[in-house]
């Protein structure tokens, strides 16, 4: 049975149907599904499976699998930045706390957006690594504004062990559900 690496990207919708650009665009495998989600903006690493218990595995946010962001925002990254992320900030549905976070350079496997982001030639942009367990509605998104520094980018390069290597943008790479379950008991995260 198939379990996928995808690499969505940008505005794509993370189901397999509907009106808008979505999953049925580049996977034609049926009856997969994705463990998580990316929401219409973001960019990167979607894991699909037909294996309930899994999908469950990976997506549920009690079994704490990481997931790991490169995020382009809007203004320098300072050491203060990375503290507010670490120790935790408020949102509307409560405390949300990144694992771990640290200025990168622009990633060396990046791909160009398309459409690109905004640019504003008064205002730099840095890149920040960030590492979450949860995964609530645009959470990253909603942290990055809570510290002042808004969302450019947003691209999820690994969940657990998986990470999106050299998955080119709009392609998957596939194994077995009994090799994700493997790589997942492995321990490697």
């Amino acid at each position: 049975m198939p379990f996928l690496l995808f690499n969505k990207p940008f505005g794509i919708v993370t189901q397999f149907s509907g009106d808008n650009a979505n999953l049925s665009n580049h996977i034609k495998i049926k009856s997969i599904y994705p463990a998580g989600r990316l929401d219409k903006k973001s960019e990167g690493l979607i894991l699909l499976t037909n294996d309930g218990k899994l999908q469950a595995r990976i997506s549920e946010p009690k079994n704490k699998l990481e997931k790991h962001y490169w995020v382009q925002v809007e203004g320098l990254i300072k050491k203060k930045h990375l503290d507010k992320l670490i120790n935790g900030v408020y949102l509307n549905d409560g405390f949300a706390k990144a694992l771990d976070a640290f200025e990168i350079k622009i990633p060396s496997n990046w791909w160009q957006r398309n459409p690109d982001i905004r640019y504003r030639k008064n205002i730099s942009t840095s890149w920040v690594n960030i590492i979450i367990t949860e995964g609530r509605n645009h959470q990253i998104r909603r942290m990055t504004a809570k510290i002042g520094l808004p969302t450019l980018r947003l691209i999820r390069h690994k969940i657990g062990p998986w990470e999106i290597d050299d998955i080119g943008v709009g392609e998957y790479r596939q194994q077995s559900n009994r090799d994700a379950w493997n790589t997942l008991n492995s321990g490697i995260n």
